[in-house]
C-alpha cells in the first residue's frame, strides 16, 4: 500500500458528492419507475372509461393463503384485478407477465412463486368471482408459449360468453412453489438471540481494522455493515476508507456477545481488529446512556450516539501524508500490563510520548508523558521529526493514543520514515489500559492519571479525580471537555461547571449572545431552573421564537464566502422567518420573488410554500398550486442561489441539506447556462428560478399577459431596484395578473438604514443637516454624510408616503431589520 493517496482517492468533499449524486440516480431511478407505472396505468384507464375499442385482457389475480401469510400482503394486494393490453408484452411472455403482476403484487418480488391459469367463473351480472374457476380446472404457466396459450384461451372462452363478459378474460392464481430454495437461515451469531430491546445497559466500544488488503470498495463495505449491525440496535460513528474501518460504538450489553461473532466473521474485521474489541469496564444504564453525551442545541440532555453513521472518507484517520505506510508493521504492540509494569520500573529510561492532541492532554495524561502539542494529529509530524531528531535509532519510544489506531500510524512513520528500531505503542491505548486494570490488577493505581477524552457523545471518561485541565473561562482546574453550543463555532473546549452553567455551554459572550439570538435555549431538563439572561426586547424575541433550519446558517456562510461584498443583503432570521410565515398563511402559496441574490429569501419562501402543499396536499405548477418564481439580474448570484436552491429541494432543509450547501463552500459553483431552470421541492411545490436583465419588463410582460399558463400569485416579494418600487406595486395592482385580489406585496428595506427619518424631516434630504441628533452614533453619523444613502432614502421615503394613500392597499410598515412594507392588494 505504498501508492500515493492522493493520486487513488477522492477527497472527503469528493466522496460525499459521488455518495449524493449515487442517492440521486437511485431516486431519478424509482422515480422513472413509478412514473412508467402511473402512466401506464393512467392510460389503461383512459382507455377503460372512453369509448375506444382497443382490445383488452381483464385478469383477476389471487394469491395462495401461505403465501399471504409469508409476505403479509396487504388487503390491496391479496386479489386484484389488471388489465393488459393486446398487444402488450404481458400477454406475450413470461418476463413480461411476471413484470406486469410484480408492478401490482410487488411484495411478490421478494418470494419464489409459480402461476396458473383458469377459465374465469361468470356470475349471472357478469361479475368474474375472484377465486374460482371453471370446474376448478386449470394449467400451469411456466414458458412464453404457455402465456400465449392462456390468453387464446382467455379469447376462445370471452366468444362462448360475448353475452355476460365486456372483453377476454381469465383468472391467474399465484402459488408458492414447493420446490423453490427455502430462504437461507440466519447466520449463527443471530440465532436465539436476546431481544437487544430488553438489555437493561448499554456498552461502549471500539475498534480499528487496517486489513492488508485494505477494503476493496468503501461503499459498498459500508452498506454491508449497516445491514450486519442492524439486527442488534448498535449506535455509533464508523469511518470505513481503502485503508480500514475505525469505530465508535454503543451496543446493548444482552447481544455484546453476538455482536463481536458478527464481527469476527466479517474478512475485513475478523482477526485484523487489532486487539480485538475495546470494551469500555463499566456498561451504561439505558438512563445514563440517554444524559451521556453533550446537551442537544436547545439544551435538552443527549445520548452518546443518536443513529447508527457509518460514512465513507479518504482516511480512517486523516493524517495529511502524501502516502500511505505499511499499517502491519508500526513497532510492538505491548499489552497494558506489561506496560504498566514498564512505566513503573523504567520510565526515566524511554521517551514517552502521548501522541494525541492538546484538548486530549490537557484532561488526563500518563505520568511523565510528553505531549506533542497539537490541534490535529495531521501536525504530529513535523513534532516528531523535532523532538526524535537528535536521538540515536535505537532509543527506546513508547507512544499512546485513546484506542491504538493513531499509534499505529506514528508507529509506522517513527520505524519506516524515520528509522527507529524500539518503537513500542499500548496496546489499545487509553481504554484498554483502563479495563484490563480494573479487571486484572483492580489494586494497582492506574498511571493514567485525570480523564481520557472520548470520541463519543460524552467527550471525557474519568479515570482517576485528577483535574489537570484549565478551564478556558475562570482558569479554575477541572477535567470536563465540551463543544461550543453555538453551533457556528462548536469549539471544543476544557470549561467548569460553574461556567458551563452561567455560558449557556459556550465559550465565549459572543458565542452566548449568538446562542440566546438563534434558538430557544434550555440549559437543564428542569426549565424552572434555568435562568437566561437577555440583554434587550431583540435577544428575548430570538430565544422565544421556533429555531431556524441549519441550511440557513450555511448560506449566510456560503454568501459571505462567495459574494463578500453583498453578504450584508441576505434576509436574515427574523425577516426569514416572517416571510415564511407570511407564505404559509396564504391561500395556495403561489409567490413571485423580485431579487433572489444567493436564494436565502426564496428558501424561506418555498419553505412556507411547502406548509400550504401540506394543508391543501396540492401539487403546485405554474397553472395551480405552491408555486415559487424569483428573477434576479446578476449572473453570478443567479449561479449561487440555483446551487442553494437544488441542494434544498434535493435534501430538505435541515442536515442533509445544510451537508450538501456546505459541499461546494469555497469551490467554483457551476454556471448555469440557461435563463430558467425548473425544480421541484418536496414532490409538492414548483420552483421556477429566472435570470432576467430587467425584472419590472417581466413583471409587466405577465401583468399584460404574455404568459397566459401563469396564474396569479398570492405574494409578491420584491427586493429589487429601489428606484422604482412604486412601478413594481403598480403592476401588481394593474389587474388580476400578477397578484390575486386580497394578495400580498412585501417590499425590503423601506427604512432604509432608519434615514426615512431624516427624510420626512426635510423637504429635501440631500445633505447632512446642521440639527442632527447629536447622539447619534457614528455609523448614522456616516450614513448621513453619504450622498447615495441619503438619495435612497428620499426615494423610500417618497415610497411610503404615496402607497400610505393608494386607495386600492392597505399597508402596514414593520420596523424588522431594515424595515417591510406588507400592502394588502384590496
Amino acid at each position: 500500500m505504498s501508492t500515493q493517496i492522493s493520486n487513488l482517492i477522492p477527497s472527503n468533499q469528493e466522496l460525499v458528492q459521488q455518495r449524493l449524486q449515487v442517492a440521486r440516480e437511485k431516486r431519478a431511478a424509482r422515480t422513472r419507475s413509478i412514473q412508467q407505472i402511473q402512466e401506464r396505468n393512467m392510460h389503461l384507464k383512459n382507455i377503460l372509461h372512453s369509448n375506444q375499442t382497443v382490445p383488452m385482457y381483464a385478469v383477476k389475480v389471487t394469491v395462495c393463503d401461505e403465501l399471504r401469510d409469508e409476505l403479509k400482503l396487504s388487503g390491496r394486494e391479496k386479489r386484484g384485478r389488471v388489465f393488459f393490453e393486446s398487444q402488450s408484452d404481458a400477454v406475450r411472455s413470461l418476463k413480461g407477465l411476471r413484470f406486469e403482476l410484480h408492478a401490482f403484487f410487488r411484495a411478490l418480488r421478494k418470494g419464489s412463486f409459480m402461476l396458473s391459469a383458469g377459465y374465469p367463473l361468470v356470475e349471472e351480472d357478469g361479475t368474474i368471482s375472484s377465486s374460482k374457476t371453471v370446474d376448478d380446472v386449470l394449467w400451469k404457466i411456466e414458458s412464453d408459449q404457455d402465456v400465449i396459450d392462456t390468453f387464446q384461451k382467455a379469447d376462445s372462452f370471452f366468444q362462448d360468453n360475448t353475452s355476460t363478459l365486456k372483453r377476454p378474460s381469465i383468472v391467474i392464481k399465484v402459488q408458492k412453489d414447493p420446490n423453490a430454495a427455502p430462504p437461507p437461515p440466519p447466520p449463527a451469531y443471530l440465532q436465539n438471540m436476546p431481544d437487544p430491546a430488553s438489555s437493561p445497559t448499554i456498552t461502549m466500544l471500539s475498534f480499528y481494522s487496517f486489513p492488508p488488503g485494505g477494503v476493496a470498495n468503501p461503499e459498498d463495505f459500508a452498506n454491508l455493515l449497516r445491514k450486519a449491525w442492524k439486527p442488534f440496535q448498535a449506535l455509533g460513528r464508523i469511518y470505513v476508507a481503502r485503508e480500514g474501518i475505525n469505530a465508535q460504538m454503543s451496543v446493548p450489553t444482552n447481544v455484546l456477545d453476538n455482536f463481536m461473532a458478527c464481527c469476527q466473521s466479517i474478512p475485513e474485521l475478523g482477526s485484523y481488529m487489532e486487539n480485538g474489541i475495546n470494551i469500555d469496564p463499566i456498561p451504561l444504564t439505558r438512563d445514563e446512556f440517554a444524559t451521556a453525551g453533550t446537551p442537544a442545541a436547545g439544551g435538552e440532555p443527549a445520548p452518546p450516539f443518536m443513529g447508527l453513521h457509518v460514512r465513507v472518507r479518504r482516511q480512517i484517520v486523516a493524517d495529511g501524508l502524501d502516502e500511505s505506510l505499511d499499517w502491519q508493521s508500526a513497532g510492538y504492540d505491548m499489552p497494558p500490563l506489561e506496560w504498566h509494569q514498564k512505566l513503573k520500573e523504567e520510565k526515566d529510561n524511554l521517551v514517552l510520548l502521548d501522541c494525541r492532541n492538546t484538548y486530549e492532554t490537557d484532561v488526563g495524561r500518563f505520568e511523565g508523558a510528553e505531549p506533542l502539542g497539537t490541534e490535529n494529529f495531521r501536525d504530529s509530524w513535523a513534532v516528531l521529526e523535532d523532538r526524535l531528531k537528535d536521538l540515536p535509532k535505537d532509543t527506546p519510544i513508547y507512544g499512546y493514543c485513546t484506542g491504538g489506531i493513531r499509534c499505529v500510524k506514528v508507529g509506522a512513520y517513527v520505524t519506516q520514515k524515520m528509522g527507529f528500531k524500539n518503537f513500542t505503542r499500548l496496546a489499545g491505548g487509553i481504554v484498554a489500559y483502563d479495563r484490563t486494570l480494573q479487571e486484572e490488577a483492580p489494586t494497582e493505581e492506574p498511571l493514567f492519571k485525570g480523564t481520557n477524552f472520548v470520541f463519543d457523545g460524552r467527550l471525557g471518561r474519568p479515570i482517576t479525580e485528577d483535574s489537570l485541565g484549565t478551564c478556558l473561562t475562570c482558569g479554575g482546574e477541572t477535567s470536563l471537555v465540551s463543544n461550543c453550543r453555538n453551533e457556528n463555532c462548536h469549539k471544543r473546549m476544557i470549561q467548569c461547571e460553574n461556567c458551563r452553567t452561567s455560558f449557556l455551554g459556550t465559550c465565549s459572550d459572543a458565542c452566548r449572545h449568538r446562542l440566546v439570538r438563534g434558538t430557544s435555549v434550555s440549559i437543564t431538563s428542569r426549565p424552572e431552573e434555568s435562568k437566561v439572561s437577555f440583554k434587550n426586547l431583540e435577544d428575548y424575541s430570538s430565544g422565544h421564537s421556533s429555531p431556524t433550519p441549519t441550511v440557513y446558517k450555511e448560506i449566510e456562510f456560503n454568501t459571505k464566502s462567495l459574494i463578500p461584498s453583498g453578504s450584508h443583503m441576505i434576509s436574515g432570521d427574523a425577516q426569514g422567518r416572517l416571510l415564511a410565515q407570511l407564505t404559509s398563511m396564504t391561500r395556495e402559496g403561489r409567490v413571485l420573488e423580485l431579487g433572489t441574490f444567493t436564494g436565502y429569501s426564496t428558501i424561506c419562501l418555498i419553505e412556507g410554500a411547502g406548509n400550504v402543499a401540506k394543508i391543501t396536499g396540492q401539487k403546485g405548477t405554474r397553472e395551480s398550486g405552491p408555486f415559487v418564481l424569483t428573477m434576479e439580474r446578476d449572473s453570478k448570484a443567479f449561479n449561487v442561489a440555483t446551487a442553494h436552491v437544488k441542494a434544498v429541494a434535493e435534501h430538505g432543509l435541515f442536515e442533509a441539506g445544510a451537508e450538501a450547501i456546505c459541499s461546494f463552500r469555497g469551490a467554483d459553483v457551476p454556471s448555469i447556462t440557461s435563463s430558467t431552470v425548473s425544480l421541484l421541492y418536496e414532490e409538492s411545490v414548483g420552483v421556477e428560478l429566472r435570470r432576467v436583465s430587467d425584472a419590472l419588463a417581466a413583471v409587466e410582460s405577465i401583468a399584460n399577459g404574455a404568459e397566459e399558463d401563469l396564474s396569479a400569485f398570492d405574494l409578491v416579494f420584491v427586493d429589487a431596484d429601489k428606484t422604482r418600487l412604486l412601478d413594481y406595486v403598480e403592476a401588481c395592482l394593474l389587474n388580476d395578473r400578477v397578484l390575486k385580489k386580497g394578495g400580498l406585496i412585501v417590499v425590503d428595506n423601506v427604512l432604509w438604514k432608519g434615514l426615512v427619518l431624516d427624510a420626512s424631516r426635510h423637504d429635501s434630504f440631500s445633505s447632512a443637516s446642521d440639527d442632527d441628533d447629536e447622539d447619534s452614533d457614528e455609523e448614522t453619523a456616516e450614513l448621513r454624510r453619504n450622498r447615495r444613502a441619503r438619495k435612497l432614502a428620499n426615494k423610500m421615503h417618497r415610497f411610503n408616503a404615496a402607497i400610505a394613500q393608494d386607495k386600492r392597499v392597505e399597508v402596514l410598515v414593520i420596523p424588522v431589520r431594515d424595515g417591510l412594507s406588507v400592502i394588502r392588494k384590496k
